[in-house]
């Protein structure tokens, strides 16, 4: 690493001169609202700074429509393909590239990416095909991951790149798959695909070495919904399919190639399954059942477990109103979004659990030497990791800045 002692200093005076007071430690719940005279909303998607949600949500006339909201403009209906349904799921880590499925003025749904500048693109089927969609997308917003139908009819997990168009990812000896989530670089994918003994098994994807069945936690079937940045952490569900005759049950998972699946437990109830992962691999978010049956958005670490987070940040919620489903979490494990039942209707929410504080590298709860030494001796590293505070691929001034901005948080 070479970086001078002039550029520090200059970047030093940057920070004192912004005057910006160091941040407390903050925690908040947002709830987002619906489209105008719409009546509920679900949030499945935030960027890495929590400023840009997305999700779907009903417009005055029933129909489903993909959102992307900001905290200064609101939730913005993000227009269609020709037709009156839509959904979006996924978001770029800076917020700019919006992922989902619309219906085109044939009726027919079709993967789309969206950007400010270019609107709403249809990324088209897989050859002979008319449906996809589009359920993943990398920290840059250049890879799309999803399923669409091929020419028999048969549902294929795809990978689409403007260059490359949509691959078909194959299957695991059966004739279905689908994906669901990609890693920060677009490398790994996963998703669940068929066997040839008809089960759905939960898959990690690469171009090396194509799809990789996970295995199930006892059961005959599980799937994948999310991977970490680096694609070596992956989580979903597994289950017993009812039509074999074991009954209903399904378990949240987090893979790794070491340990294998390891099942993530329940809230008392029999049930429950993973949405989301940060980028690190370490905090795990998704819905289970409550001994009630009700159903509960957690959060789980290795030190804590599995959390309901109506019970950790009870103090935030209203009377009546409770966080249902975790669909997704930010990169660094701050920002957790879904939905819940607010004011007597379903809407989607934004939590801000205040940690880790902005800069706090090495996530010990204070902004100090050590973050800023971690991010000078990674500097100018390529990949997405925890130095990467911005989650842009590179760990540059804007990273350095960050801490120096916050330095002296927490301690």
């Amino acid at each position: 690493m070479c970086y001078t002692q002039s550029r520090f200093n200059a970047l030093l005076s940057a920070c004192v001169l912004s005057l910006i007071a160091t941040p407390g430690w903050s925690q908040s719940l947002t709830w987002l609202g619906t489209l105008p005279s719409g009546v509920g909303s679900v949030a499945r998607g935030v960027s890495a700074d929590g400023a840009v949600v997305v999700g779907g949500a009903w417009n005055a006339a029933g129909q489903w429509r993909a959102f992307r909201w900001t905290a200064s403009g609101g939730m913005q209906d993000l227009g269609t393909l020709g037709g009156d349904w839509r959904r979006a799921l996924g978001v770029s880590a800076d917020g700019a590239v919006v992922v989902g499925w619309a219906a085109n003025a044939a009726g027919q749904d079709r993967a789309f990416r969206w950007t400010a500048s270019g609107g709403m693109q249809d990324l088209g089927t897989l050859p002979g095909g008319s449906y996809s969609e589009a359920w993943g997308v990398s920290a840059d917003g250049a890879v799309v991951v999803g399923m669409a139908r091929n020419a028999a009819g048969q549902r294929r997990a795809f990978r689409w790149t403007a260059s490359g168009g949509m691959q078909d990812l194959g299957t695991l000896g059966g004739n279905w798959s689908e994906a669901r989530g990609v890693s920060a670089d677009g490398a790994v994918v996963v998703g669940w695909a068929r066997n040839a003994a008809w089960q759905d098994r939960a898959f990690r994807w690469t171009a090396s070495g194509g799809m990789q069945d996970l295995g199930t936690l006892g059961g005959v079937r599980s799937a994948a919904s999310d991977v970490s940045a680096d694609g070596s952490v992956v989580v979903g569900w597994t289950y017993y399919d009812p039509e074999e005759g074991y009954g209903y049950y399904e378990r949240a998972f987090r893979w790794t190639a070491s340990g294998g699946m390891q099942d993530l437990g329940t809230l008392g109830g029999c049930c429950s399954a993973a949405f989301g992962v940060s980028a690190d691999g370490s905090v795990v978010v998704g819905w289970a059942w409550n001994a009630a049956s009700s159903d509960r958005a957690f959060r789980w670490t290795a030190a804590g477990g599995m959390e309901d987070l109506n019970t950790t940040y009870a103090s935030l919620l209203t009377n009546g109103s409770e966080l249902s489903v975790a669909w997704a979490i930010s990169p660094d494990g701050r920002y957790i979004v879904g939905e819940g039942w607010n004011a007597g209707r379903q809407e989607a929410f934004l939590l801000d659990t205040g940690f880790p504080r902005r800069g706090d590298v090495d996530r010990n709860g204070c902004v100090d030497d050590a973050d800023l030494l971690a991010v000078l001796f990674a500097f100018g590293g390529q990949g997405y990791r925890n130095e990467d505070l911005n989650w842009d691929g590179t760990v540059d001034d804007a990273d350095l800045l960050e801490v120096l901005f916050n330095f002296g948080s927490g301690c």
